[in-house]
């Protein structure tokens, strides 16, 4: 059945001049069907690479957004409309300027994991790859940084010179994490090595390996020889090294480490939003011009 719904959806997006991008932390049989697996920025930038005329992004809403913003001209869908992230729920068009105008004056740096509204009054983007050089870029003894404040917290810890002023986000997925998850984790596996994801808090990252962006994680694993990893991020993220890399031991963090709403997509939802080209995801023209330019700028900079 799952092997003819694949051959199916492949069939269709070629009729239908579709592309699907899928992230990382989607379900990992997502990928049999996928054009692009990665970071949601990396994914938007492909598409519009493309001449596909429709983006199916297996990912969550903001995601879908980014890849209108990259690509006016074509029909975005998300499969599923109640894959959202908690971490962009966070933060709102009055919260951002509610926070700026408590610090006028200082540029705004914003996480392209944030909608794109917020992103309408930030002055560039970043990653969680790029964020640090992206702050240092600014030339700026001050900068805003929102919605999550353990990427910002990790910016200043690499900035000295820098005052890195956080709004209260997080992606409560990683946040939830603890020094203890670790310290369990190693106990029985005292050679693997601790990769990080940088969203977590720094008595977390004060215990890692490596810290890196979910691909920076990724391509460490493929670089290295070590041959055990404990894996500190999003289970997707482990299940694709487990699948990719036979002859390693990855461990899981912990249970906690799953973004149920990045599991909301599934085969069955690509294949029904390929049929009936839904969900559309429409973005004003004013916004999508507005949102385009800080993304330009931190592109730009790379």
């Amino acid at each position: 059945m799952k092997k003819e719904l694949v051959e199916k959806i492949n069939r269709l997006k070629q009729e239908k001049k579709a592309v699907i991008l899928a992230h990382c932390y989607q379900r990992p049989e997502i990928d049999e069907v996928a054009d692009f697996v990665g970071d949601s920025l990396f994914l938007s930038r492909k598409a519009a690479e493309t001449d596909c005329e429709i983006i199916i992004f297996a990912g969550v809403y903001f995601m879908a957004e980014t890849a209108k913003i990259l690509s006016p001209n074509k029909k975005v869908l998300l499969p599923n409309l109640s894959a959202g992230c908690l971490m962009a729920d966070m933060i709102n068009l009055e919260k951002i300027r509610l926070f700026k105008s408590k610090h006028p004056g200082i540029p705004v740096v914003c996480y392209i994991n944030s909608t794109a509204e917020v992103k309408t009054e930030c002055d560039i983007c970043a990653t969680s790859a790029n964020a640090v050089n992206i702050v240092k870029s600014l030339n700026s003894d001050k900068v805003l940084f929102v919605p999550d404040r353990n990427l910002g917290s990790y910016v200043q810890s690499k900035l000295k010179d820098v005052e890195v002023i956080n709004y209260d986000g997080c992606c409560p997925i990683h946040n939830n994490l603890t020094e203890n998850d670790i310290i369990l984790a190693k106990k029985d596996n005292q050679k693997a090595k601790v990769l990080v994801h940088p969203e977590c808090s720094k008595n977390v990252l004060d215990l890692a390996d490596f810290i890196g962006s979910t691909t920076g994680i990724m391509n460490y694993v493929k670089n290295s020889d070590e041959k055990e990893y404990i894996i500190v991020t999003e289970i997707g993220v482990t299940q694709r090294l487990r699948r990719d890399y036979p002859n390693k031991k990855f461990i899981h963090i912990s249970n906690k480490a799953i973004c149920e709403s990045m599991k909301l997509i599934t085969l069955e939802d690509i294949y029904n939003s390929l049929i009936n080209e839904t969900f559309e995801i429409n973005v004003p023209d004013n916004i999508i011009k507005s949102a385009y330019k800080p993304i330009e700028r931190m592109i730009n900079l790379n």
